[in-house]
């Protein structure tokens, strides 16, 4: 499975997504793309293993990934983080909908403060994306998804905390390899 994923090395995500270097300390290697996101996680900065996740992954599943996470901690949210929320589930369903990505434009106008706002934002730059220079905003989707998702860590809980990120990249993972699969299944 792992020679099937977008980066089969961590070496390869960082060479193809530089910006990545600027969110992690971590330094890349040879080991798998999926056996590096785990090290990260077991590392002394497990937050660096949604960093990689956010590169990882394309930038719609991404996306995916970062509204799956942030629902799970709707309990934590604010209304205008669930609208929102609702908002980016309506875009992924359906990314090419111009009211879904009319109505997550409007909602975004301002800087994001909160963890879905940040999600919202990524959803913009991806329906954007030609109208933004990638190699100078350095993956701006996959930024905000991490910003978004670690933003939305923060409201757990210290006792909590671990057990959500280790769910959340491993989540992450199991999407990865799904979209590994469907990429070989489209190949066909």
């Amino acid at each position: 499975m792992a020679n099937e994923l977008r980066f089969r090395t961590a070496r390869d995500l960082f060479s193809a997504c530089p910006a990545v270097a600027r969110g992690m300390k971590a330094a890349p290697t040879d080991q798998p793309s999926i056996e590096f996101c785990r090290a990260l996680l077991a590392g002394r900065v497990p937050e660096e293993a949604i960093t990689f996740c956010a590169y990882l992954l394309p930038e719609r599943a991404a996306i995916w990934w970062a509204h799956e996470c942030l629902s799970n901690l709707a309990e934590l949210l604010g209304d205008r983080d669930l609208e929102l929320l609702a908002l980016v589930g309506d875009w992924v369903g359906e990314p090419g909908n111009p009211d879904h990505s009319e109505a997550v434009a409007q909602a975004v106008e301002v800087p994001p403060t909160t963890p879905v706002s940040w999600i919202a934002l990524a959803t913009g730059w991806r329906d954007n994306g030609p109208a933004i220079d990638t190699a100078a905003a350095g993956s701006p989707a996959a930024h905000a998804v991490s910003a978004g998702i670690l933003a939305g860590l923060a409201r757990v809980s210290l006792a909590d905390r671990f057990a959500v990120l280790s769910a959340f990249v491993e989540m992450g993972i199991q999407m990865a390899e799904m979209e590994a699969q469907r990429q070989a299944a489209d190949a066909y």
